[in-house]
């Protein structure tokens, strides 16, 4: 598996992680009480928002050419931290 392979494949596991915490956070909002339920509810869409944007820049470094996903995979690097940890925020928020 070439690096390119091991870090396109790091970045599905992580969305494929970020979906099973968007399941149990769904399953935990409707658990919540109505007056948290609302406030879950808006921070969930923001975060189906941020993988949905993760999923689609995946794909475009999926069909770069290798120059393009060397120059690209710095800032890809950088932008998932970012996504990551407004997950790891986020639901850390609602679990307390």
């Amino acid at each position: 598996m070439t690096k390119r392979d091991e870090f396109i494949q790091g970045l599905k596991e992580n969305i494929d992680n970020w979906n099973k915490e968007i399941e149990k956070f769904e399953v935990e909002m409707q658990k919540a009480a109505e007056k948290n339920r609302q406030q879950m509810e808006e921070q969930l869409q923001k975060l189906k928002i941020l993988r949905d944007s993760a999923r689609s820049d995946l794909r475009t470094l999926q069909s770069a050419s290798e120059a393009a996903f060397e120059d690209m995979q710095k800032g890809m690097e950088e932008a998932w931290k970012t996504v990551s940890e407004s997950f790891r925020s986020a639901f850390a928020r609602f679990r307390e």
